[in-house]
């Protein structure tokens, strides 16, 4: 049997801890709620845990834990501007006119 390799150094415990503390209170609360009941104990268990999921990542509540699986990556360092094309040089000779000029007779 295969199994697939779990980097263990690499799994957010914060994270993993937080999200079983949601589904602990969920699920105690829906046990309340529904009195008993397995069904709709479930079903508002992950009804209650959805909410906080959510609320939890997607909404802006500044506190200092985690909100994503996804680790945060150092943002790349900084490269070289691209070279700039020196500006056009413009003919010291005043005159734009192409015409040639009158011809004195």
């Amino acid at each position: 049997m295969n199994s697939i390799p779990i980097d263990w150094a690499s799994v957010n415990w914060v994270y993993v801890a937080l999200l079983a503390v949601f589904v602990f209170i969920s699920t105690l609360i829906g046990n309340l709620l529904s009195l008993n009941h397995r069904g709709i104990g479930a079903f508002l268990s992950a009804v209650l845990f959805a909410a906080a999921f959510v609320f939890w990542t997607y909404y802006p509540h500044g506190l200092p834990l985690p909100t994503s699986l996804t680790v945060a990556k150092a943002p790349p360092a900084p490269s070289a501007p691209p070279p700039v094309a020196p500006a056009p040089v413009r003919p010291s000779n005043p005159v734009t006119d192409v015409t040639p000029p009158p011809n004195p007779r």
